[in-house]
């Protein structure tokens, strides 16, 4: 498995200034990709974070598995966090959901507040995730227009930014984060391969095969049928993909990285159905969230 690492110098930065402003803030937001979501949550998150209320949102479930998003809904919820699966692109809804859910976290909270006759503020919400997990889109939902820049690659959101969302919720958006060195090779191999690591840094060809096998182990047969292969090893897969759309070299061999980019696009694109590359185990059920 290809070792992948990126952290460039802005993500330090932000690291900073989030420890920093999590003073001021009542709650977590943390977005996570519901394809990936052990390997899409950042370990000093959960450290810095560690005694605030959280809310996890599960995004792209539309490209997910189903029966797995449903699985790591229960296992991410304790006593101080909540968990909500959404497909943030077509439910109209998710923004007013994502509301009513930060709003149930910190009802205890805002409870005795009013008992002391204390009458609540807005409550002040980090919203923050690894890069390419869609929260600049989730932030637009919730504030009911386009208030922030989103796009298709890692590294857009570079500052930290306070927007008045809602009349009862305050964010404070954060850049896409990751963090120096992956605690295993394959949360940065599973990160790569959906995009959440620049492009430009990585070897395609391995990051891909590395999918491939996760995926030919946890939905044997599906790769096979979508490329018209045999039940074959990841990099004759990548020969097959290059065969069914006629990527050729000019010496008429396989183009293995032009396969291997297609395959990843089809991947993140959601074009292979709907997969969950990491599925919950029973070690997983205890301190998911923490």
């Amino acid at each position: 498995m290809v070792k992948v690492q990126w952290y460039p110098g802005h993500m330090e930065k932000a690291r900073r200034e989030m420890t920093e402003k999590l003073k001021a803030v009542d709650l977590v937001i943390e977005l996570r990709d519901a394809r990936i979501p052990a390997a899409s949550t950042n370990p000093l998150l959960n450290m810095l974070a560690k005694d605030k209320p959280r809310l996890i949102v599960l995004s792209k479930t539309d490209m997910a598995d189903p029966e797995q998003t449903k699985e790591w809904v229960q296992a991410l919820k304790s006593d101080n966090v909540s968990c909500l699966a959404l497909d943030l692109m077509r439910d109209p809804h998710c923004g007013r959901k994502i509301i009513r859910e930060a709003l149930a976290v910190m009802e205890p909270k805002r409870t005795k507040q009013r008992a002391r006759g204390i009458n609540p503020r807005a409550v002040r919400a980090m919203a923050c995730g690894i890069p390419n997990v869609g929260k600049s889109t989730m932030i637009n939902r919730i504030a009911g227009k386009n208030t922030v820049k989103a796009a298709d690659k890692p590294g857009v959101t570079r500052s930290l930014t306070w927007i008045h969302a809602d009349p009862e919720l305050d964010l404070l958006d954060t850049p896409g984060v990751l963090w120096p060195k992956f605690d295993d090779e394959m949360t940065g191999a599973l990160l790569a391969a959906y995009g959440s690591i620049n492009d430009d840094i990585l070897d395609v060809k391995m990051i891909a095969m590395d999918a491939i096998h996760v995926i030919q182990d946890l939905y044997p047969g599906k790769l096979e049928k979508e490329y018209d292969a045999e039940n074959v090893n990841p990099n004759g897969m990548l020969k097959a993909i290059a065969a069914k759309r006629n990527l050729l070299r000019a010496d008429s061999q396989p183009d293995m990285k032009r396969a291997a980019e297609l395959f990843l696009n089809d991947l993140r694109k959601g074009r292979l159905g709907g997969m969950t590359l990491e599925h919950v185990r029973s070690e997983d059920q205890e301190n998911m969230s923490e």
